[in-house]
């Protein structure tokens, strides 16, 4: 079966309301991004806007839940309508929870919400940004943490459904590298960012001053949450300057 053609990636960050103010104030910093408008029908998404490049991270105030992640896969009109693409990933074992023009919000065989929307041209990945004494760092991976048991059927979706050649990582081309990995502790399919950064040690200390928590320091990699408990990585891994 044809993969869908998925040209750019979006990671909603979606926050409950009574943590929206802050939770937003924190990745604006973190990412050096500046702030859309709000929009929607009641101002509950904006963007984050980065200082150059494409879009790639946007905000929710959701009514009702803990918040979390989704994912928007932007697909490519002039190859394939979004309600194609959308039966296409029915298909490979998706649900389709809603539908609107150019919308089709989806979940994965395990249960992440997924949305299909149309391609706008998006482009250019976002280049690391620079944070007062913190070396250079992007938000460049988002990882589904998936439990045991829903693993291969989950790793299969997303690389048939994204074309992904690899086991766990779809193209390279998208802003942020969408990876797998098992999660034995839950019993649902959730979703973190993961920054790429030149010094993890002081990365993480800017990170604390702007509010969040250091959770764990591995050899590889930072365990954090930032102000509202979301949970996210810091990792050495090199960035394309």
């Amino acid at each position: 079966m044809t993969a869908v053609a998925v040209r750019w990636l979006t990671v909603f960050l979606d926050f409950p309301a009574d943590s929206f103010g802050a939770g937003v104030a924190f990745w604006r910093e973190v990412t050096g991004s500046g702030l859309s408008p709000l929009r929607g029908a009641a101002g509950e998404f904006a963007t984050l806007l980065p200082a150059d490049g494409d879009a790639y991270l946007r905000v929710q105030r959701v009514a009702g839940g803990s918040g979390g992640h989704h994912l928007d896969l932007h697909v490519d009109p002039a190859l394939t309508s979004v309600d194609e693409a959308a039966e296409r990933a029915v298909a490979l074992g998706a649900t389709v929870r809603h539908r609107e023009e150019g919308l089709v919000i989806s979940a994965s065989p395990a249960g992440f919400t997924f949305c299909l929307v149309r391609w706008h041209g998006e482009s250019i990945v976002p280049g690391p940004v620079r944070l007062d004494g913190a070396g250079a760092s992007r938000a460049e991976a988002f990882w589904l943490d998936v439990p045991e048991d829903d693993f291969e059927r989950e790793r299969s979706f997303w690389a048939a459904l994204t074309g992904s050649e690899g086991q766990t990582r779809a193209r390279s081309a998208l802003p942020v590298r969408l990876e797998l990995r098992r999660a034995s502790l839950d019993d649902r399919v959730t979703g973190h960012l993961a920054f790429a950064c030149a010094d993890r040690r002081a990365l993480a200390a800017r990170h604390a001053a702007a509010g969040a928590r250091i959770l764990t320091v591995l050899p590889h990699e930072t365990e954090m949450a930032d102000p509202v408990g979301r949970f996210y990585r810091l990792t050495g891994r090199e960035m394309a300057e």
